[in-house]
């Protein structure tokens, strides 16, 4: 397996830890590790959500509040404990906020960097000590499509996937030598409950936003539970992924994903191209 460098651990089932089980990405994936035999740490804020997918032996099911660092620390530690080391972290456990920028709330927007940017920022500092001491390891960071482009009503939660790439541009760079891989998954839209149960909306809606935001909130809405990705299929691609001789940094999952991202990248290439004398002018004449 590509998180392995040793031949007593390749031997072994991985292990894999996993953050927000109790629905949609982090089910899914839980429930397809156990059938394929993977050890697998399920957590979620209320671990009686996924207690049906505990196994004795292969499956530890741990409480986990993504914002409480006493929790982090603790369920790490007993993972540890129990198996030896973690070979996978996936930060998976997120929210979504719907809002044009200027109806956004503060403290949901707080709250919404609290879960998807810091949550997962110190899961990765909790785990990353293990995975140095064994020079081994894989971080799979849940991004999105917003993380590559941005879409109206959903201005913040871009920036927190925004940030997420980020920060997993520059950690990616920093572990390759220690052995450890970083791959970020980009979604569109998938068959999960994120739109219905994990995505609050602000209370003010502006009239002159209506058409933008506003148009895109109600669609957002609308296709919930009926969107174009299989959730089943997404992990395991996910695992495919990183099984890999060679994984990828980004995993674009989703026709959807694969053709806004590509459009993306067409758009800043023209607007580069288009601007590049002024661009290049700006620095010191040689």
């Amino acid at each position: 397996m590509a998180t392995t460098s040793s031949k007593s651990a390749i031997s072994e089932k991985p292990v894999w830890f996993i953050t927000g089980c109790s629905t949609g990405f982090g089910r899914h994936l839980s429930k397809y590790l156990l059938d394929l035999g993977y050890r697998t740490v399920v957590t979620a804020r209320k671990p009686a959500e996924v207690k049906d997918l505990e196994d004795e032996g292969h499956t530890l099911v741990l409480k986990l509040d993504v914002t409480d660092q006493d929790e982090i620390t603790a369920s790490i530690k007993t993972a540890e404990a129990k198996f030896g080391r973690i070979d996978v972290l996936v930060n998976n456990a997120g929210i979504g906020y719907f809002a044009a920028v200027e109806e956004s709330e503060e403290d949901q927007v707080r709250r919404m960097f609290e879960i998807n940017f810091f949550g997962l920022s110190r899961m990765i500092h909790a785990a990353l000590p293990s995975m140095r001491k064994h020079r081994h390891g894989f971080i799979i960071n849940f991004s999105s499509i917003a993380g590559l482009c941005s879409f109206p009503a959903v201005g913040y939660y871009n920036a927190t996937k925004f940030a997420v790439e980020g920060l997993s541009g520059a950690l990616s760079q920093e572990v390759a030598p220690l052995g450890i891989k970083v791959m970020v998954v980009e979604p569109s839209g998938f068959r999960t409950d994120w739109a219905g149960r994990s995505a609050n909306e602000s209370k003010l809606q502006i009239a002159d936003y209506a058409t933008t935001a506003g148009a895109a909130r109600k669609e957002l809405r609308a296709i919930s539970g009926n969107q174009p990705g299989d959730p089943v299929r997404a992990v395991q691609a996910i695992v495919k992924a990183i099984e890999s001789p060679n994984p990828p940094h980004h995993l674009l999952l989703g026709n959807d994903a694969y053709e806004a991202a590509t459009a993306k990248l067409e758009v800043l290439r023209k607007e580069f191209s288009t601007w590049e004398k002024v661009s290049r002018g700006a620095d010191f004449p040689k």
